[in-house]
C-alpha cells in the first residue's frame, strides 16, 4: 500500500505542477508576430551568415524589425525577396541577379617562390613566410578556403589552381568573399561575360616577372573600348559593369590574355588585321584632309586679260 500511496502522491504533484507551469506559461507568454515564421520559411534556410546576422532566424527578426531589407538573404533570390515583401506588405524589390567572380587567372601560370606544405587553408598559408609561396602577392592561393565556406557547391579549384565560380549554382551569399584573405572574389552581374582576371597592382615589368597572365597596365583595352567601360586604375584594368556591353574587344586587344573570355589565336590575328586596316584608313583620311587644307590655303592665280 505504501507504494500505491507514493504513486498517487507523485501523480497528484505532477498534475499540480503541470497546472502551475501551464498557468505561468500563459501569464508570461511572449507574443510572437505571426509574420516571423512566414519570413523565415521564405529564406534559403542555409544559415550561411552571408546576410550578416546569426543564421536565418536572426535574419528574419532583422527583416521584421526593419533593420534589414527584404532582399537581405541573397540565396533566397528575387523570388524569396518577393515573398517576404508580400508578407511585410511592401513592394517587391527590383534589380538584376548578382554572382561571385574570382579576379585571378594566375595559379599554375604564376611563379612559385617555394612549395607550401601545411594546413590546406589560404589564411594559414599567408602566415608562412609572409604568404610568399607564390611570387604574386595578389593572386589566388588555391587552398580552397572559399570552397569550404560555400554551402551551395558553387566554387571549386580549377585545373590551373585558381578558384572558379559556377554562376548557375552561386547564390551570392558572400561567404566565399569573406573567406578569401586576399579579397579576390567580387560581386558581378550575372549577365556579365567579360572580366579582367587579374588584381596585381604592381607596375608592368614587376608583374611580368611573377605571372604570365597578368595585366601590365598597357592601356590597350582602354583605347579599344568604344563604350568607355574599362580603365587602368592602380596599374590594373578595371571594368565598369554599368557600361560594359560584353563586346569582348578589350579581351582581343589584351596582349597578355588577362581578360576573359580569352580569344583564340585566329581571333587575335583577325583583330590585329582589322586594327591595322583601320589605322591605315585613318592615316589616309588624315593625309587627304591635310592636302585639301594646304590646297585651300594657296592664293588663287589672277585671271589673264584677253
Amino acid at each position: 500500500m505504501n507504494i500505491v500511496y507514493a504513486v498517487i502522491v507523485l501523480g497528484a504533484m505532477a498534475v499540480i505542477f503541470g497546472l502551475i507551469l501551464a498557468i505561468a506559461a500563459k501569464v508570461f507568454e511572449v507574443e510572437v508576430d505571426p509574420r516571423l515564421p512566414q519570413i523565415q520559411a521564405a529564406l534559403a534556410g542555409a544559415n550561411c551568415g552571408g546576410c550578416g546576422y546569426p543564421g536565418c532566424a536572426g535574419c528574419a527578426e532583422a527583416i521584421l524589425n526593419g533593420k534589414a531589407p527584404v532582399s537581405a538573404c541573397a540565396p533566397a533570390g528575387a523570388e524569396g525577396a518577393a515573398k517576404i515583401a508580400a508578407i511585410m506588405g511592401m513592394e517587391a524589390p527590383t534589380g538584376e541577379k548578382k554572382v561571385a567572380h574570382v579576379l585571378c587567372n594566375g595559379g599554375t601560370n604564376a611563379v612559385k617562390n617555394f612549395e607550401y606544405r601545411g594546413v590546406s587553408d589560404c589564411l594559414a598559408a599567408t602566415k608562412v613566410c609572409g604568404g610568399d609561396a607564390s611570387a604574386c602577392r595578389y593572386g589566388c592561393l588555391g587552398f580552397g578556403s572559399c570552397v569550404a565556406a560555400c554551402k551551395f557547391d558553387a566554387i571549386h579549384i580549377g585545373e590551373n589552381g585558381v578558384a572558379v565560380v559556377d554562376k548557375e549554382k552561386c547564390t551570392n551569399c558572400g561567404a566565399c568573399r569573406e573567406a578569401c584573405p586576399r579579397k579576390l572574389i567580387v560581386e558581378v552581374p550575372y549577365k556579365q561575360k567579360v572580366f579582367v582576371n587579374c588584381s596585381n597592382k604592381d607596375r608592368g615589368p614587376a608583374v611580368t616577372k611573377v605571372c604570365a597572365n597578368s595585366c601590365i597596365a598597357c592601356g590597350m583595352c582602354e583605347r579599344t573600348c568604344k563604350f568607355d567601360a574599362i580603365h587602368v586604375v592602380n596599374n590594373v584594368a578595371v571594368i565598369d559593369y554599368t557600361r560594359c556591353r560584353n563586346c569582348t574587344m578589350c579581351a582581343k586587344a589584351c596582349p597578355k590574355n588577362a581578360i576573359e573570355p580569352i580569344p583564340t589565336p585566329e581571333e587575335k590575328e583577325k583583330f590585329k588585321a582589322a586594327q591595322k586596316a583601320l589605322a591605315e584608313r585613318k592615316a589616309k583620311e588624315a593625309a587627304e584632309k591635310k592636302a585639301a587644307e594646304a590646297a585651300a590655303q594657296q592664293p588663287a592665280e589672277p585671271a589673264k586679260a584677253e
